[in-house]
């Protein structure tokens, strides 16, 4: 029975890997399809999307939430690639998919961290929790002054 369950459970875990592997290969499907001429702007919107939710650090339902954190990994990244790829026209489709898989065989032996795009959505970010501390300090001040005036 052990030995069933270790099966089981290294099945299960190559099973896993290799839909991994899948998005993996279809997330930078996306990417060449994005940067290709002849993509419509419905799917370049729709990869934005898509690439943003997958690379964002927030995600809509937050991973410590018990179970689920982590159903919108496994359901909502999913839905928005299958999307995305939807849109994209076949020849643009399969072109691209050549071009991500010989990405993923090149690179697996040289990594290349995308450090402009880390910076980008921590800029974003940044420049929104900028905003919203000067516009609760604006709040928070304009009605602290106006009762102050009033007890006056």
């Amino acid at each position: 029975m052990v030995y069933s369950l270790q099966e089981k459970y290294k099945s299960l875990i190559k099973s896993l890997k290799a839909k991994v592997r899948i998005i993996k290969i279809e997330s930078y499907t996306l990417a060449y399809a994005y940067g290709h001429k002849q993509t419509p702007w419905y799917a370049k919107l729709s990869i934005i999307i898509t690439l943003g939710y997958l690379l964002s650090p927030i995600d809509l339902i937050p991973d410590f939430i018990p179970i689920l954190g982590y159903l919108d990994d496994l359901f909502i990244v999913p839905l928005l690639i299958l999307l995305s790829i939807r849109l994209i026209p076949n020849t643009i489709l399969e072109e691209c998919r050549e071009k991500a898989q010989e990405q993923i065989n090149t690179t697996s032996k040289q990594k290349k961290t995308a450090w402009w795009f880390a910076i980008l959505i921590i800029s974003f970010y940044g420049a929104f929790f900028y905003f919203i501390i000067n516009w609760l300090k604006f709040k928070w001040f304009s009605i602290s002054k106006i009762s102050s005036s009033h007890n006056s």
